[in-house]
């Protein structure tokens, strides 16, 4: 078996390096090849890309999506206890804990109004969601006392007119009041108020930049009427932690009465989305391959009719069937494995390329000049692995082309 193996092998490799004849087999298996190599670049490059954008994606929310959140089962607020919050902590893979409280609100200045939602955080948020990277302007902390302050986004900083360094600039939040009477005796109870005056500006997407504005956990609840509530605890874990793990942990702690998901869990349908375009892309270019396959199915047909004298003196030899069928799987192969590696080898030094020059940028005002591009392994081992199997679909009707040709005579021209 070793020695038929062997023999399939060299005869591949010889029909593989023989001699140019005056026809086309060797255009054909040339052409059939640079497919294969266009189109395993092509995926290299475009899973590549798609890794980029997803890896920028998840760096952007990390921002405002910590690595694990607790939220109340039923109901926008909830109290904690000081043990719980302990016991929170001292979970294994955590290090380090926020408390927020949030809901939407009415902001206005310079006579412009905007509906957004206010965040109440704690001085330790940066330590659980990094917005520290996308800070434009300012500083990304927010202090209650001498006035409390706080930071906005990019988009809504340009709607409502606010600009830093202007001592005077406030922005007025106006929230619901559930405990007011009647709002017709006296209107001016109908909602709370209060003044933030603005001391950063961060710049993510327009996701986050005309949504978020954040502020002193402890005046958010003043204007909520919520003393001592919040609507999520923000975790973030230790590096190397898995947070399926944590949010075990922390299940069984707190009970059914509270929701504990991880970012993915937050986000689940983006995730769903992005790695659902990415498969979509790979199976189009399947598709081309297997079209691209067409040309090589012809080569190795036309291959065989060109061989028939070598198959009929090897059977004349006594080499069985089954070793000649291997022999032009193996060429197939063989073509496939060329083309697939030129491919896969050319798309790596594009990617490579783009990653330290640049090549190709993006027109717009983005946060990023040039598109994003993170190699992986698993792409390359997914690229190598479906050119191998387009390659043996390929090469599997002419092997049995091969040793289905009858007989013929050896005198024949």
């Amino acid at each position: 078996m070793a020695f038929q193996t062997v023999f399939s092998w060299r005869l591949a490799w010889r029909y593989l390096r023989g001699k140019r004849g005056a026809n086309v087999v060797p255009i054909l298996s040339r052409i059939s090849m640079f497919a294969l190599a266009v189109g395993s670049c092509a995926m290299i490059v475009l899973f590549s890309i798609f890794n980029g954008f997803e890896d920028l994606v998840k760096d952007l929310y990390k921002a405002f999506y910590p690595e694990v959140k607790i939220t109340a089962a039923r109901g926008k607020f909830f109290e904690v206890s000081p043990a719980q919050m302990k016991h929170i902590g001292a979970v294994q893979g955590v290090s380090a804990v926020t408390r927020v409280i949030e809901d939407n609100v009415l902001l206005t200045a310079n006579d412009e109004q905007q509906v957004a939602t206010l965040k109440g955080v704690e001085r330790n948020f940066t330590e659980v969601n990094d917005i520290k990277p996308f800070m434009f302007q300012g500083v990304p902390e927010v202090q209650s006392l001498p006035v409390p302050t706080a930071v906005v986004g990019l988009q809504s900083a340009n709607r409502l007119g606010i600009q830093l360094n202007n001592v005077f600039s406030r922005v007025s939040v106006f929230y619901p009041n559930v405990t007011a009477g009647n709002f017709a005796l006296h209107p001016q109870d109908a909602f709370q108020n209060l003044q933030l005056k603005p001391a950063g500006v961060f710049r993510i997407q327009d996701e986050f930049d005309g949504k978020f504005i954040l502020a002193p956990i402890e005046r958010v609840q003043q204007l909520f009427l919520q003393p001592g509530k919040y609507s999520s605890i923000e975790l973030a874990l230790q590096p190397g932690a898995s947070g399926t793990a944590v949010q075990r942990s922390l299940k069984s702690i707190l009970g059914s009465g509270f929701v504990v998901e991880t970012r993915y869990e937050q986000n689940k349908t983006l995730y769903m989305v992005m790695a659902s375009e990415k498969w979509a892309v790979y199976g189009i270019l399947v598709l081309v391959l297997l079209i691209a396959s067409f040309n090589m199915v012809g080569a190795l047909t036309m291959l065989v009719l060109e061989k028939q004298k070598d198959i009929a003196i090897l059977k004349v030899m006594g080499v069985q069937r089954p070793t000649l069928r291997i022999a032009f799987l193996m060429e197939g192969m063989l073509w496939a494995v060329i083309g697939g590696l030129s491919g896969i080898l050319l798309g790596f030094l594009f990617c490579l390329g783009q990653q330290h020059f640049h090549w190709i940028r993006l027109k717009g005002a983005f946060i990023i000049e040039a598109y994003p591009v993170a190699m992986q392994l698993a792409d390359f081992v997914v690229v190598l692995l479906t050119v191998v199997l387009v390659g043996l679909a390929a090469s599997w009707y002419p092997a049995f082309r091969a040793v289905k040709s009858e007989d013929i005579s050896l005198r024949a021209d």
